[in-house]
């Protein structure tokens, strides 16, 4: 379970790489992908299918003995995407020697410094020429060797480094690609470099969306191989638990439909139209809905029965830093899922929905934590409350605890992911009567 992780990570550099992998799997484990521009007829119990949208969000469905107006549907959702830099166009830099270094802009909000002195590469998609201008080819890139790297200042001329530094994203952070010489074109240097990944004439190369990633591989560390080091933990870790328990999830036909939903774009709001603000998703249930011959009455019976896991990690206690926790309610590593409460309503949970997932816990034999914020410590968001301004479904946000949030490599334990898996697979294996 574990090592499925790690190697869902080291496959994952960026969103559409996530879903890419995702998709893959649930082809493994039976479920056929659908095209939202094609009609959906006789939907039948058992069925498993799924949707992707912009290439970077992917939704899956299974469906139940009960139609959705009668059982309503059991959800998980998180989020693909990750803090990261994106290359912006016309990119290259030249400088003193031949040096090159590649125009960035920041995606979400990273720990900036984290991001110096690691080997980087680059993955995203490349959108190609066709005959047709309205459809477009798009190929998933992934430069798996190292690349580039974001030197930093040498303390010599930086001597307030340790003190603390301001760093700016248009100067400080451009990683350095290379020293133009014969064997580099002074032209198009990144246009070369992709089109030699992927085979392709830079021609045909109309535009990309391209991101940095650190190929440090994920791994296991701690005296017992307790921990789970790598970038973009949050929240493809949730991602993985979710996907995990829907295709391992009993039985083959569930008396509730389950439906896994990973969005992208939570890092900068979510209103897209692969977010979790877009109404893609209540649209694929309501024609789920039709196909099940019914109507808007029974679409809004479906989702006064549903019930949504909004799964995004949570801070865990940092021992270094005690003051910045609240008190009674700090989450350790290990110590199992973690509900989020917040009371300006920056996330779903409140009483009813955390009893409900608390006692999902309780029956999978899984501990469960809850969190708030110091009272002085600004907080975070999440899926959860954006999502439920267009699917007004009840909900609980949680997530696993880690160290380092949104660092360019973060922390999490080997024993809260085992535990979320189990808490998500008996989620969805519950008959209605327990709802």
């Amino acid at each position: 379970m574990i090592q499925s992780l790690l190697d869902f990570l080291n496959e994952s550099p960026v969103n559409f790489l996530a879903v890419d992998a995702v998709a893959k799997r649930l082809e493994d484990a039976g479920f056929e992908r659908y095209d939202a521009t094609a009609p959906l007829f006789n939907v039948q119990p058992g069925d498993m299918f799924y949707y992707t949208k912009n290439y970077s969000s992917i939704y899956a469905f299974r469906i139940g003995r009960q139609p959705l107006g009668e059982g309503g549907f059991r959800m998980i959702c998180a989020h693909c995407d990750s803090p990261t830099f994106r290359i912006k166009p016309n990119a290259e830099m030249k400088g003193e020697g031949g040096v090159v270094k590649l125009n960035t802009e920041v995606y979400g909000g990273p720990i900036l410094s984290t991001w110096f002195d690691r080997p980087l590469s680059l993955a995203g998609r490349v959108v190609l020429r066709t005959d047709n201008p309205l459809l477009p080819l798009t190929r998933l890139l992934h430069i798996k060797e190292p690349l580039l790297q974001i030197p930093n200042l040498a303390i010599h001329f930086n001597r307030q480094v340790n003190d603390g530094v301001k760093l700016s994203r248009q100067k400080d952070m451009l990683p350095i690609i290379g020293i133009l010489n014969s064997e580099l074109e002074e032209d198009n240097l990144l246009l070369h470099l992709i089109g030699d990944e992927l085979n392709v004439d830079i021609e045909d190369i109309l535009d990309f969306d391209i991101y940095l990633y650190d190929v440090t591989p994920a791994c296991l560390l701690g005296i017992h191989q307790e921990f789970i080091s790598s970038g973009r933990l949050d929240d493809l870790s949730m991602v993985h638990a979710g996907l995990t328990a829907l295709v391992d999830a009993q039985p083959d036909i569930p008396d509730v439909t389950q439906v896994l939903a990973i969005f992208d774009n939570e890092e900068t709001g979510s209103q897209t139209k692969q977010g979790a603000g877009s109404p893609f998703l209540s649209l694929l249930l309501k024609r789920i809905c039709n196909a099940q011959n019914g109507g808007v009455d029974e679409f809004s019976r479906a989702i006064e029965k549903a019930f949504m896991i909004s799964a995004d990690n949570a801070h865990a206690w940092h021992p270094n830093y005690t003051e910045k926790y609240d008190p009674t309610n700090h989450p350790v590593m290990g110590g199992g899922p973690v509900v989020k409460f917040n009371a300006a309503q920056k996330y779903a949970s409140d009483a009813v929905s955390a009893a409900v997932f608390v006692s999902v816990c309780e029956k999978a034999g899984v501990p469960c934590q809850r969190f708030v914020n110091h009272s002085d410590v600004a907080g975070g968001s999440t899926l959860g409350n954006i999502l439920a301004s267009s699917l007004p479904i009840r909900g609980v946000d949680m997530g696993n605890p880690i160290w380092a949030m949104h660092s360019a490599r973060e922390t999490g334990n080997v024993n809260d992911h085992e535990y979320c898996i189990r808490a998500f697979t008996t989620f969805y294996e519950l008959p209605s009567s327990e709802e």
